[in-house]
């Protein structure tokens, strides 16, 4: 395979900067301006076949990869007062079925789907701006984000070089993002202390192509700091993994209260060292011995089975040093993940719908760090944080009356035509038998005043 990834650019996308929008608040950015207009140059002597936009506004969703479909796509400024600013790509519909090709056979979350719309979003067009005043001749593709953590963003980075390798297409990345939005309290989103603390560690991490420090950049802080584009940048790194990188940087602004960052990253052939996706993964497995590993088996299998999946996107088979009981025997389970003291997801089974109770739990587990609707999938980083309880459930009995609750000892479900909702006993926060029936009828969508059944069930719970 040879070096068909020519380079790679980390560009902001202030509509802004182009003048028929700024209409002269351009001139406040110059120094941005000029470092576009490079990234401009660099891309025209490279001539590329295929330039790659990753883009914080394309479509989004939170457990899939967007890439967008179809033979091209336009769109304009007129969002932004510029109508006239017109866009028309074509897409190269060949490298994309590939990429999506990739991700399907490694089960990858990536794909086609979704988009109804062909309009460009200004992460893409900004850039396009740039590039099209130097060079035309180029198929576009054009992908969004995700909900999900860093690591897989890396991943699909991973996944585009490999489709780029294989069909020798000479391609460049755009990597679209604005840095934070809190830099000024006088500037359109306020201010944080994370700001300008988010703009100088990023700017030094892509200033030296240190790109497995990506890593160590926590969610709550990228969220404080109020950053759009450092998941683009990881997927642009993901691109070169194992690959020396020179790195470039041209400029940074934050005059306007939010942050403009603009690199330019050249590959300089293989480099063993710079696998940073292992590496992170190898980091974080080290860091998560001890007592969490050591606990009750239930609550072991949980905790193992979250860290396979999250770390390697992989399912934990049915380990052979379990009790016997949780192999032979069948229940409902219930995996609930706290997170510094808050729930970060809860899903369960309120009777067994596999084989064995360990099967019961793994699945659980992975429900509830990913699939809970009220949370983002649990991250790498968050790993160390949590804590995990697993309650196995034993088998419910109809009641008559709520006298025959007790909200430390029993679980109750109430139901309601197809209609269910069930809580766990013994939560925090949950005092007596009229709130607990009360949350479980919300759980259910069950209105006051409608007939119920209540059916109660005691459960063992392993933390």
């Amino acid at each position: 395979m040879g070096n068909n990834l020519l380079a790679a650019f980390m560009v902001p996308h202030p509509p802004l900067i182009v003048p028929a929008v700024g209409r002269g608040g351009e001139k406040s950015i110059e120094e941005t301006t000029r470092a576009y207009e490079r990234v401009a140059d660099e891309i025209a002597a490279l001539k590329p076949e295929t330039i790659i936009i990753t883009s914080p506004h394309s479509v989004m969703y939170s457990d899939y990869f967007h890439i967008s479909p179809g033979k091209g796509a336009s769109g304009n400024l007129g969002d932004f007062g510029a109508r006239d600013v017109k866009f028309d790509v074509e897409y190269d519909t060949t490298l994309v079925d590939r990429i999506c090709d990739i991700a399907g056979d490694a089960d990858f979350p990536a794909g086609k789907l979704g988009e109804r719309s062909k309009n460009l979003d200004h992460g893409t067009m900004v850039p396009l701006w740039f590039i099209t005043q130097k060079y035309r001749d180029f198929k576009l593709v054009r992908c969004g984000l995700s909900g999900f953590g860093l690591t897989d963003h890396y991943r699909l980075g991973k996944i585009m070089k490999q489709a780029i390798d294989e069909l020798g297409r000479r391609t460049v990345i755009v990597a679209s993002g604005d840095l934070s939005h809190k830099l000024k309290a006088s500037g359109p989103y306020g201010f944080a202390p994370e700001g300008p603390q988010y703009d100088e560690r990023i700017m030094d991490v892509c200033g030296r192509a240190a790109f497995g420090e990506l890593f160590d950049f926590d969610s709550d802080f990228c969220d404080k700091a109020a950053e759009c584009g450092h998941k683009s940048f990881v997927i642009m790194a993901g691109a070169f993994d194992g690959i020396a990188v020179k790195a470039e940087k041209l400029s940074h602004q934050d005059v306007t209260g939010v942050g403009y960052g603009i690199c330019i990253f050249r590959p300089e052939g293989p480099d063993e060292s710079r696998h940073f996706l292992k590496n992170y993964i190898e980091s974080v497995e080290s860091g998560l011995t001890g007592t969490k590993m050591s606990t009750d088996p239930y609550v072991r299998l949980a905790y193992r089975t979250i860290y396979e999946y999250i770390l390697w996107n992989r399912k934990l088979a049915i380990p052979d040093d379990l009790p016997s009981e949780m192999r032979r025997q069948q229940a409902g389970t219930f995996v609930s993940i706290h997170k510094n003291g808050d729930l970060r997801g809860c899903i369960g089974t309120t009777g067994p719908t596999t084989a064995c109770i360990a099967q019961e739990i793994i699945n659980n587990a992975i429900s509830a760090s990913t699939e809970d609707p009220r949370f983002n999938p649990i991250t790498p980083d968050e790993l160390k944080s949590l804590e995990i309880n697993v309650d196995v459930l034993g088998t419910p009995e109809t009641i008559e009356s709520p006298k025959e609750l007790d909200v430390k000892r029993y679980g109750v479900i109430v139901s309601c035509g197809g209609r269910r909702g069930l809580l766990l006993p013994d939560l925090d926060g949950v005092d007596s038998v009229e709130q607990q029936i009360s949350i479980a009828m919300q759980k259910g969508g069950i209105r006051p005043g409608e007939k119920i059944r209540l059916q109660r069930f005691e459960v063992i719970r392993h933390i």
